[in-house]
C-alpha cells in the first residue's frame, strides 16, 4: 500500500534528462545505494530505452570492482531547476544519475564496503531529484550540519527529495517533514515517532507522496517509490517496462505490515506469560475475555488494566494478533484453503479472516500467500 494523494502532476516534455543525486552518507544501505542507480541508471535501462526509441541510451560512469567501489562521474546537462522532466526525445533515457558523499572520496557502507565518489555536497546544487538512501549513521547520529544546509537548499529552489528507509531520519532533521506524514522502515518507525513528534509517521505503507518531499519504507520498497517517480514522470507505460527488467511488481498494493516477523509484540513483559502461553495453545477454540481472567486468577478489570500495561494491547487484541500470525503461518506453509485456515485458527469464517487480514496487515490472506509462497 502506498499514498500517492500528493503526487506532482506530469510536466510538459523537456529535452535533456531529469539529474538524479544519490546522497551517500558514512555507514550507507548497499541495497538503499542501488536501487535508484539501477532503476534509473541509464546503462542498465540500455534494452528498455531501445524498446521505447531503437536508439541506445547515453552511457554513464562504470562501476569498479576493486574494493566494492562505486566510482561515479560527470552526468550530462540538467532539466532546468523546478522543471520535472517529461518525454525526451528519441535516444534519450531520461534520467542521468550521479552519486555523491558529503565530499569527494570513499564512504564507508557496512560490512566491508566502501564506495569511492567522485563529488560531494556541490553535486546537489544542479540536482532535480535528490535521493537519501538509509544508512547505520542516519539513525543514531546527526548529520554534519552542510548536509542539512545542501538538502534545504536543493528544496528552497524546486528539487524533489526522496528519502529510502532510514534516510528519513536525515530529511526529518531538516524540518521539511514537519506537519506532513512521512514513513521509514518498521523496525524504527517508533523511534521516528519518539524523535519527531510533529511528523505523522505512518508505518503501514510502502511509501509516501507528499509532492516535494517522499519517503519509503525498508529497502525492497525503493523500488516501489522509484518506479513511482517514473509513473508520475513518465506514465504507467515506461514503469511497467522497468518493472519487467527488475522482475518486480509494477505496483504493490499492500504495505510493510505483513512484513513484520510478528502481529503480537515481541519481547512482552513476564506478567500472565502462563495465561498467553494458555491462550496459544487454544487459538482455534473459542476464548473469553473471563476465561482469561480466570486462567490468571485475577478479576476481569485487574486482568484488563494490566495486560495492557504488560503488551501494548488489550487481551481480545491480543487474541485476535495471534490468531491472525498463526493464520499467517499457515499461508506462508500449508496448501489449505481461505476458509480451512479461518476455522483453525478460530476466526470462523474466510470472510472474518479476510477483514482482519485487511485491518492489520492492509493485504488480503491470497495476496500474503502469493507474497510469501511466490
Amino acid at each position: 500500500m502506498s499514498d500517492e494523494s500528493r503526487t506532482t502532476p506530469r510536466r510538459s516534455p523537456r529535452s535533456r534528462p531529469h539529474r538524479i543525486v544519490v546522497l551517500a552518507l558514512d555507514g550507507v544501505s548497499a541495497m538503499d545505494l542501488g536501487v535508484p542507480v539501477q532503476v534509473f541508471g541509464p546503462e542498465s535501462n540500455a534494452a528498455t530505452a531501445r524498446t521505447r526509441t531503437e536508439v541506445a541510451p547515453p552511457a554513464r560512469p562504470t562501476v569498479d570492482g576493486e574494493m566494492a567501489a562505486a566510482v561515479v562521474g560527470e552526468v550530462p546537462s540538467a532539466v532546468p531547476v523546478g522543471e520535472r522532466a517529461g518525454a525526451v526525445p528519441a535516444g534519450i533515457w531520461p534520467y542521468a544519475v550521479e552519486i555523491c558523499g558529503v565530499t569527494a572520496g570513499t564512504v564507508t557502507g557496512p560490512d566491508g564496503l566502501g564506495y569511492f565518489v567522485a563529488r560531494g555536497l556541490e553535486a546537489l546544487e544542479t540536482a532535480d531529484t535528490v535521493v537519501v538512501p538509509g544508512a547505520t549513521s542516519a539513525v543514531g547520529h546527526e548529520p554534519p550540519a552542510a548536509v542539512i544546509g545542501a538538502l534545504l537548499s536543493a528544496y528552497e529552489r524546486g528539487a524533489r527529495i526522496a528519502a529510502i528507509s532510514t534516510g528519513t531520519f536525515v530529511l526529518a532533521r531538516t524540518g521539511l517533514l514537519n506537519g506532513r506524514r512521512a514513513t521509514t522502515h518498521w523496525s524504527t518507525a517508533k523511534e521516528l515517532v519518539r524523535r519527531f513528534p510533529s511528523i505523522e509517521v505512518d508505518e503501514n505503507v510502502l511509501f509516501i507522496d507528499e509532492g516535494q518531499l517522499l519517503t519509503s519504507a525498508g529497502a525492497a520498497s525503493a523500488i516501489d517509490l522509484c518506479l513511482h517517480l517514473i509513473r508520475s514522470d513518465h506514465g504507467v507505460g515506461l514503469s511497467n517496462q522497468v518493472a519487467r527488467r527488475l522482475v518486480a511488481a509494477a505496483y504493490r498494493s499492500a504495505g510493510q505490515a505483513q512484513y513484520v516477523p510478528r502481529s503480537v509484540p515481541d519481547p512482552l513483559g513476564d506478567d500472565f506469560a502462563d495465561t498467553r502461553e494458555w491462550a496459544l495453545q487454544h487459538i482455534g477454540e473459542k476464548i473469553t475475555l473471563r476465561e482469561l481472567a480466570a486462567n490468571a486468577g485475577v478479576s476481569v478489570r485487574t486482568f484488563s488494566r494490566r495486560f495492557v500495561e504488560d503488551t501494548g494491547y488489550t487481551p481480545m487484541q491480543w487474541v485476535l494478533r495471534a490468531r491472525v500470525d498463526l493464520a499467517r503461518e499457515l499461508l506462508e506453509n500449508s496448501d489449505l484453503g481461505i476458509e480451512q485456515i479461518a476455522d483453525q485458527v478460530g476466526l470462523g469464517t474466510g470472510a472474518n479472516l479476510r477483514m482482519h487480514f485487511q485491518r492489520i496487515l492492509s493485504t488480503s490472506p491470497n495476496d500474503y500467500r502469493h507474497s510469501f509462497q511466490g
